[in-house]
């Protein structure tokens, strides 16, 4: 899975009077290809997946397969804190023609180290895809500590990556020590992305991506490429941005955002997350204005 590094989109899922508008997600699909994104993640955080009922689920990422045609990397988000709804959700993104699946700790219910174990493994021997674990702590509660990270990756067949957002180099860099030279570690937030990339990772699953494509796929490249003083030069230009992106609860400014920009018809978000406040909308199009967006 070569395939799978730079920047790839966790891109939103578009809402118009509460259903899903599935024109306006094949909009942003092209949007993101044209921008150069290097991957597409539907139905992730960012996705609304915890709002996303099972056929909307399911819809989303057949519609995301469809719509990219193997343009680039479709990695689909298939976690739940159920073992069972995981596997499920896993076997529909496979039937769909999901590239990879991306699998987020289970959040909630604060499973021991074992049990993270066995739920990766029932679900890799469940459907034969390939999996990236997605260890966000913030929102999971549960930490999957690097020998557990290392473990999977060595005894599961499929595992190959993992979305590492702790926001810890000092984490992420003990997973790249363990891991196997080929296991895929993406950074799981913007902000350590470019840094990622230099200890060893392979890119980011970004947020910021859903509304700078070019900026963030140029960044990573250089990134990538050992261009260290673009790389630099980027993370900087698009660091305030990437901050807007969560001056308020994740998805409502990157989709407030689009909406700004003419790229969907609606920034909607599902309770219980909320629209933007009025001095959050004024951050943001500040951050917007100097990138050009506005």
């Amino acid at each position: 899975m070569n395939r799978i590094k730079g920047a790839i989109v966790a891109i939103v899922t578009p809402f118009i009077d509460g259903k899903v508008d599935e024109q306006g997600l094949r909009d942003l699909i092209e949007f993101q290809i044209a921008g150069g994104t290097h991957g597409i993640v539907p139905c992730g955080t960012t996705g609304e997946s915890a709002t996303l009922d099972f056929a909307e689920h399911k819809r989303v990422i057949e519609l995301t397969v469809q719509a990219v045609n193997g343009r680039v990397p479709v990695i689909a988000g298939t976690g739940a804190n159920s073992t069972s709804e995981a596997i499920e959700l896993t076997e529909s993104a496979k039937d769909s023609g999901a590239d990879a699946v991306l699998s987020v700790v289970p959040y909630y219910n604060k499973p021991s180290q074992e049990g993270l174990f066995r739920h990766y493994q029932a679900i890799t021997e469940a459907v034969d895809i390939p999996l990236i674990l997605y260890n966000v702590p913030g929102r999971t509660v549960t930490n999957m500590l690097p020998p557990t990270v290392a473990r999977c990756a060595k005894e599961l067949k499929n595992v190959i990556g993992i979305k590492e957002a702790t926001g810890s180099l000092n984490q992420i860099s003990e997973v790249i020590r363990l891991c196997p030279r080929d296991f895929i570690v993406l950074s799981g937030d913007d902000f350590t992305s470019m840094p990622t990339v230099l200890i060893g990772g392979k890119g980011v699953i970004s947020v910021t991506s859903n509304v700078e494509p070019a900026g963030m796929a140029k960044m990573m490249e250089a990134a990538l490429a050992g261009d260290l003083a673009l790389a630099n030069e980027l993370h900087y230009k698009l660091f305030n941005l990437m901050g807007a992106m969560f001056c308020y609860p994740s998805p409502a400014p990157a989709k407030k955002a689009l909406e700004l920009m003419g790229r969907i018809r609606s920034g909607e978000v599902r309770l219980p997350m909320t629209a933007m406040d009025d001095a959050s909308l004024v951050t943001l199009k500040k951050a917007m204005g100097e990138v050009g967006l506005l």
